[in-house]
């Protein structure tokens, strides 16, 4: 039976209907879904209930519980994920990492060491691939160097857009135009898409994560970037990633986190502030 108006207006989607999505995303995610967005689940997710053939939203509740792998529930996670990014969003984390960290990195790069740098919630790509742009901006070089970026994030689909390193005019028209000419190049197949060097795609590699579960690496980071991501998560959560992050960071790490965050929890004793919404292990902090 397809989905009615007049179902919709008979309570076809309740409070417990809203209160099971939100547990899932949350245990999936850890994003927190106070009451105040039962409306913004409504609009966000009643096409994907109507094109099921549902006639109530408990009926879509039952088919995302049924398994954690469906294509179902995997869209719900991507369509109330929020993915807002830009090319050099928050400019004064680019400024301090190209200035005040990247030399160093790079002359041990030069050595032969090994430098590694993470994008933890990475969305469509925008942030690493500014990363990878401010160091061959400095390198060019940096290919053929143990220097790697790893981008990660727990939506799927975001991670595939980034991998295709292609964006929209609008997202690339803010970057200063020699950078934008140096590493983005109009798409020759006729469409109004600028594509991300070769260059820069070489330094980056993409991966679905999620920062809750395990982390399937074992090496630590000299950079972490991770912004604008606790800021969905409730306390508890908050404190949990946090310390994620913490294991993963290089003893002389730098981690730089959202305008709007701080960090908390055991972690927040661990860490010390190291430039503008930026951190450090307390007992490595510059004088």
């Amino acid at each position: 039976m397809t989905l009615s108006h007049a179902a919709w207006a008979d309570g076809a989607f309740s409070d417990a209907d809203f209160s099971a999505i939100a547990e899932i995303l949350h245990q999936e995610t850890g994003i927190f879904l106070g009451e105040n967005k039962k409306n913004l689940v409504f609009r966000r997710l009643s096409n994907k209930v109507r094109d099921l053939g549902f006639a109530h939203f408990r009926d879509y509740v039952e088919r995302i519980r049924s398994s954690a792998h469906t294509p179902e529930r995997q869209h719900m996670i991507s369509t109330l994920t929020t993915n807002v990014t830009s090319f050099y969003r928050e400019p004064h984390h680019f400024k301090d990492f190209s200035e005040r960290l990247l030399p160093g990195l790079l002359n041990r790069a030069r050595r032969g060491e090994r430098v590694r740098i993470w994008s933890s919630a990475c969305s469509t790509g925008e942030e690493p691939y500014t990363i990878a742009i401010e160091i061959l901006r400095l390198a060019p070089e940096a290919a053929k160097y143990d220097l790697k970026i790893l981008a990660t994030d727990i939506d799927p689909a975001v991670v595939a857009t980034a991998q295709k390193g292609e964006y929209l005019w609008p997202a690339v028209q803010d970057i200063a135009p020699p950078i934008r000419h140096r590493f983005l190049t109009p798409s020759t197949n006729g469409a109004p898409l600028y594509e991300i060097s070769e260059q820069a795609r070489k330094i980056v590699t993409f991966r679905t994560l999620n920062l809750l579960a395990p982390l399937p690496f074992k090496g630590v980071f000299d950079v972490i970037f991770c912004r604008n991501v606790t800021i969905y998560f409730d306390q508890q959560t908050r404190a949990r990633a946090w310390m994620q992050i913490l294991k993963a960071l290089a003893g002389d790490g730098q981690l730089y986190i959202g305008h709007s965050e701080r960090v908390s929890g055991p972690a927040a004793d661990k860490l010390k502030t190291n430039g503008l919404t930026a951190y450090c292990l307390a007992d490595k902090a510059e004088a």
